[in-house]
């Protein structure tokens, strides 16, 4: 039974009543109560926190506390799907319009909204910026606007949507309506930007920290991706984790390739039919030591608790997206690793990517910059905990709990070796990439050497004191440090910067990171820690597995993700609780009143089942 005093407290804020009777929650996550005293009283908010912290009941639980109608406008088609689904479940009358309906859905949800029915509704930008809507919901009750991933709002932000900044105009339309930005990933220029678009700088911005201290942080250079990721995964064997990959093909390779081995991987991408996205969430969501190999298309609005990892075969876009992606690991609060591998074909691929995109000029001069910033964290050999929260505007101490702080990679002075890399740049015409730049300095007499009788370069052969991964690590840190330009024509060439010509001149100096040829191995003793116990800790597996099947048959009874019926979180207090009656029930975590009519009975059977 809960305290008097907790009762009490519900009777007495009614945010707290909805919170509870409604989603089922005890108490608020750091900073969601300030977020919404703050729309209760009227005020526009923006609202920055961390992955997994509770973005959503942020506007949520006002919504339903106001009354009237509130307008969610969200980028995804599936991500609203599966939105309304969690709230109808929850009670709550939610609906969506979106191009994925066929007109019959979407106008029989329309007048669910016009009748005052509806309580949230969510629209995509495009779907509410028509005037049309914008007429027709200007003559109802409308109480609170939301906007999800606010970042798509900034032209600096990791995922600027053109259709977003129409969105300044709701300030107008709906003068006395409170709004609410929401966004996990939003660094200061980008936080200045969304309040100067959508609010015109009368919002109060709640940024509720960033760090993530149980993940730890680590980059390895790139090699043989398919040997690191399989090392790696076979180290977290029996985990839940996610692999990032940068193309669809890659993707389906690296699933096919751990399966392969023995490990139970999926593959996850835009180019696969719904259906078969659908069934691979639902196997990854439902089940335990599962792999998901995935594209971005993967991740948004997922919120499986037990990922153990997270593990990029290629560099992510920004400092920002990659915030994003390692934040749907360790969401229990369990130990958990961002792993990234990084190579300089990365770095080219990404200009790449940049400079064939249809941007203007200054946004494309800002992606180039955030791209700098990125390699420098792939390169730094201080703290990169340090390094990811001051790119937010965040201090703090060593965090002991990255590749860095764990095994401090040392410093030297690289100054000497870099002129050999610098010199074999320029003889060659700046127009060639790192292997064959190392192939001169090794003194290789390959095919594409001799053609162009580059043996006879004074550099030729001057780098055969060290190997080749030694000077891919120096070229790739020179390229970290501005002193070398890659891709200056979008060929793979490197070129020289100002900088490195004053560096060739003897006039500035080189420090290097000194790599251990096996980063994984830095951390192996330590990442060990905490594996024994797995996600569930002391709770019996298999009534958790029990649950698990049966929250994954509802879910497709109800053609719903699984964990719109129950997130795992519930299901493993639920296993704890052992609960024995509908009021037992009923204090389990993140069990409302829908839910606990709903869905109470069957789950008490199957409980009361398993301990017979």
């Amino acid at each position: 039974m809960r305290a008097p005093a907790a009762v009490a407290a519900e009777r007495e804020d009614p945010k707290r009543r909805v919170l509870k009777d409604v989603f089922g929650f005890d108490d608020f996550r750091p900073g969601q109560a300030d977020v919404m005293d703050a729309l209760l009283d009227g005020r526009h908010v923006l609202a920055v926190m961390p992955t997994g912290a509770g973005k959503s009941l942020c506007y949520q639980v006002p919504a339903l506390v106001l009354g009237g109608l509130t307008l969610v406008i969200s980028p995804l088609v599936a991500l609203m799907q599966d939105q309304v689904a969690a709230l109808r479940l929850a009670g709550v009358a939610a609906d969506t319009i979106n191009s994925s309906l066929d007109r019959e859905a979407n106008v029989a949800a329309w007048r669910r909204v016009a009748s005052g029915q509806t309580r949230l509704l969510y629209l995509a930008p495009e779907r509410l910026m028509t005037e049309r809507m914008l007429e027709a919901l200007s003559r109802l009750d409308v109480s609170l606007i939301a906007i999800d991933e606010a970042h798509c709002i900034s032209q600096w932000g990791p995922a600027f949507r053109p259709e977003y900044e129409d969105l300044s105009r709701l300030r107008g339309i709906f003068a006395n309506v409170p709004i609410i930005a929401v966004t996990a990933t939003a660094d200061e220029s980008t936080r200045g930007d969304i309040a100067a678009r959508l609010f015109a700088e009368r919002v109060e911005t709640l940024v509720l920290g960033f760090d993530r201290p149980n993940i730890k942080l680590a980059i390895e250079s790139k090699q043989d991706s398919k040997r690191q990721l399989l090392r790696f995964v076979e180290r977290h064997a029996g985990k839940s984790g996610i692999v990032y990959c940068l193309s669809r093909k890659k993707t389906e390779e690296m699933a096919a390739f751990l399966e392969k081995n023995g490990v139970s991987a999926l593959a996850y991408h835009a180019g696969m039919s719904k259906e078969a996205r659908e069934a691979n969430q639902n196997a990854f969501m439902t089940m335990s030591g599962v792999v998901m190999v995935a594209t971005i298309a993967f991740g948004m609005g997922i919120d499986k608790p037990d990922v153990a990892y997270v593990f990029h075969t290629d560099m992510p876009g920004s400092l920002e997206a990659y915030y994003q992606e390692i934040g749907r690991a360790g969401r229990d609060g369990r130990n958990a690793e961002a792993h990234m591998l990084y190579g300089l074909g990365d770095i080219r691929m990404r200009r790449l990517f940049i400079d064939d995109e249809d941007a203007a000029p200054e946004h494309k001069r800002r992606s180039h910059r955030r791209l700098d910033t990125l390699i420098g964290y792939c390169e730094t050999a201080q703290c990169r905990r340090q390094v990811l929260l001051g790119y937010f505007g965040e201090e703090a101490e060593p965090c002991g709990n990255c590749d860095n702080c764990v095994d401090q990679a040392p410093r030297a002075d690289g100054s000497a070796e870099a002129r050999k890399i610098l010199t074999a740049v320029a003889q060659s015409g700046e127009r060639f990439g790192a292997a064959h730049v190392i192939d001169i300095l090794l003194g290789h007499e390959t095919e594409k050497v001799l053609t162009r009788s580059h043996q006879a370069l004074s550099s030729f052969g001057t780098g055969a004191a060290h190997r080749k991964t030694v000077w891919l690590s120096l070229i790739r840190q020179l390229v970290a440090g501005g002193f070398l330009i890659p891709d200056p024509e979008g060929h793979g060439g490197l070129a020289i910067s100002e900088s490195g010509r004053a560096l060739g001149r003897g006039e500035v100096e080189f420090r290097y990171r000194v790599e251990n040829r096996d980063p994984l191995a830095r951390g192996r003793k330590r990442s060990g820690e905490g594996t024994a116990a797995g996600v569930e800790g002391g709770v019996d597996a298999s009534l958790l597995a029990a649950l698990k099947t049966l929250r994954l048959r509802l879910a497709k009874e109800r053609q719903v993700p699984a964990y719109v019926v129950f997130s795992d979180r519930t299901l493993i207090d639920m296993a704890e609780r052992r609960p024995r009656d509908l009021d037992d029930f009923a204090e389990v975590n993140g069990v409302g009143a829908a839910k606990l009519k709903e869905f109470g009975a069957v789950f008490l059977s199957a409980i009361a089942a398993h301990a017979g």
